[in-house]
């Protein structure tokens, strides 16, 4: 029996708003949302867009269909109508120019990312911050503090001089406007100023700005020659989400407010083959900090959604690559089919994924280039090397042995291909590498120092370079000095900075003008040459360019002594720190030097000319 509305159709909001002509993904699956869709009959003004079947939910309130965009439709403006007996809706939907055929940069080795927290990190439309916004306050670390997208853009010249390659933004939904009500981990309300509880997956944030600053972000850095990394959030949405309120299928969420199950962060659990399905439910189906409501990827039409979602932002933006947020805790199948979709719209992108744990065989099986522990190679291209970030921390923090490193080094057989980790001291979810008790600023030049110039794809976390301190989240994502009006100083700047800052600050740059400069730092084959309680000693080769770093966590000089074989180098070489701080020499084939305390050395050299050392 077909319900009859009892009132005319009305439509709240239609996704996604607009599609390209041509695309890979076509036809596009549309949602309505609205009230009294019963019996809605979907009708297109203009041509170019075959309708199918609307399939309408219990309640009335959600329809979905398909809308096939024929290769030559004209792009412009299209409207999509509901009518019912009891009258007729329209919602507007664009059709967009195809699509260039051009692959897009994505990132490797040869990259070194930074990591943005917009709202944190500056201001670009101070005319913003005149309007009255109950969302925004500086005072509390859980509001939004107002930094936005132009602030990132107006920054560009900065994060150029420093020499990183790629921005990695964190995401950019609009996410709640009021406040989150107190929590177990916040006793005042709050709100999602991070991103990460989406209440609207086709708009950016009206605090952080537009789409058109977006592009215009994308099109700046790209002609400074920097990548743009966005964030994507597939696992949850915001409990302000109106979802949460009007599901648009009967499994578009696991659980309810009321009764879900409790979340866990056991990523381990959906890989092991001794764990019950409880244990796995709390991973996959667990509201995440109890309070995110967690989206059913089992769901066909919640999957289809999202897919679509992905490749979306990345047409509309431009961007050159992904990361997705916690991927560990969504079912595997849905990103098979999810990379596959984004890799085929946007051939050449890459992705990263929040996978965590310290266990480098659960990593490696989230990496693509071999079945996983379930039979299937999701195609993620590389993962955050968290059990690397735990040891880098261990050692330099800690004061651990040196060997630390190399020994989970070692390991690095397990991924497919370990180049294309991400590596790191630190990210916006743990506490500050200065946060921690035992951190000095020679310790954390020694642990960046490894990250440019170990395996992998590095990232610096926003501050880091001017050693920015702060403890657990939300500490852990402090206002950047000089981004806000009226700031006692300005970071951004040599003259703002602090002795100490600018000596960590002219530190990296220096470390990533030898990485620029040196193809063997930045994807040559790395071959452990020396370690003992506190130093270690590693190359970077490539061709027959070499690159020897040498690294001393101790208080006080040390001497080390190992074979100049695997570097090619011949007796009587003598070699130059592009550091500027030390010098090693070659004698009876044997390298040998005197690391200064608490020291980091690069010596640049290429073995096939003559042994002569190679300054940076």
């Amino acid at each position: 029996m077909t319900r009859v509305p009892a009132a005319p159709p009305s439509i709240a909001k239609l996704d996604p708003p607009n599609w390209w002509a041509a695309h890979p993904l076509n036809p596009v699956r549309l949602l309505v949302r609205g009230e009294n869709l019963f019996g809605a009959r979907v009708k297109v003004s203009g041509s170019g867009v075959t309708l199918g079947r609307a399939k309408v939910n219990a309640r009335g309130t959600a329809l979905f269909v398909d809308a096939k965009i024929s290769p030559g439709a004209k792009p412009g403006a299209r409207s999509i109508a509901l009518e019912t007996a009891a009258g007729r809706a329209e919602a507007a939907f664009e059709i967009l120019p195809r699509q260039k055929k051009s692959e897009r940069a994505g990132f490797s080795s040869d990259d070194v990312i930074y990591l943005v927290m917009p709202d944190r990190f500056a201001v670009g439309d101070p005319a913003r911050l005149a309007k009255p916004d109950a969302t925004r306050d500086r005072s509390k670390p859980r509001s939004y503090h107002g930094g936005d997208l132009r602030g990132v853009i107006e920054h560009l010249p900065y994060l150029q001089d420093l020499g990183v390659t790629a921005l990695w933004l964190t995401p950019l939904y609009a996410n709640i406007d009021g406040h989150h009500p107190p929590t177990a981990w916040s006793a005042q309300p709050f709100t999602d100023y991070h991103g990460y509880g989406p209440v609207d997956y086709y708009a950016v944030d009206r605090r952080l700005g537009t789409m058109d600053d977006l592009r215009e972000l994308v099109t700046a850095a790209r002609a400074r020659g920097l990548k743009v990394i966005l964030d994507q959030v597939s696992n949850h949405t915001s409990p302000a989400h109106p979802w949460v309120a009007d599901w648009p299928t009967e499994t578009w969420y696991h659980g309810t407010p009321e009764a879900h199950a409790p979340n866990s962060f056991h990523t381990w659990a959906v890989a092991d083959p001794y764990a019950t399905e409880e244990l796995k439910r709390g991973l996959l189906d667990g509201w995440f900090g109890g309070l995110l409501p967690d989206l059913n990827q089992d769901d066909p039409e919640m999957a289809a959604y999202m897919i679509q979602n992905i490749v979306w932002w990345v047409g509309m933006s431009g961007a050159d690559g992904m990361r997705h947020d916690v991927v560990g805790l969504v079912p595997r199948t849905f990103w098979k089919k999810a990379f596959a979709a984004l890799k085929r719209a946007h051939p050449g992108i890459r992705a990263v994924g929040e996978v965590n744990g310290d266990w480098p065989l659960h990593l490696a099986s989230y990496q693509s280039g071999r079945p996983g522990f379930d039979g299937l190679d999701i195609g993620l291209d590389s993962v955050f090397d968290f059990p690397l970030r735990k040891a880098l921390r261990d050692v330099f923090l800690e004061g651990r042995p040196m060997d630390a490193l190399p020994s989970l080094l070692s390991q690095d057989r397990v991924y497919p291909d370990p180049s294309r980790l991400v590596t790191c001291a630190g990210l916006h979810d743990d506490s500050r590498f200065m946060g921690h008790p035992s951190a000095t600023t020679d310790a954390l030049r020694l642990a960046l120092s490894f990250v440019l110039t170990t395996r992998g794809i590095p990232l610096i976390y926003y501050g880091d370079e001017i050693a920015l301190g702060g403890g657990e989240d939300p500490d852990n994502r402090r206002d950047f000095p000089g981004g806000w009006p009226g700031d006692a100083r300005d970071a951004f700047t040599s003259a703002g900075r602090t002795p100490e800052e600018n000596a960590v600050f002219d530190h990296v740059r220096r470390l990533l003008s030898l990485r620029a400069g040196c193809a063997a730092l930045r994807r040559g084959r790395l071959i452990n040459l020396f370690v003992d309680e506190r130093v270690y000693a590693y190359a970077r080769a490539s061709g027959s360019e070499r690159a020897l770093v040498v690294l001393n966590a101790a208080a006080q000089p040390r001497p080390y002594d190992f074979s100049a074989e695997p570097l090619g180098a011949a007796d009587g070489e003598t070699l130059d720190d592009g550091l500027g701080g030390a010098r090693a020499r070659v004698e009876n084939g044997r390298v040998k030097g005197v690391a200064p305390a608490r020291s980091a050395s690069i010596f640049l050299f290429d073995a096939a000319r003559g042994k002569s050392p190679r300054r940076g």
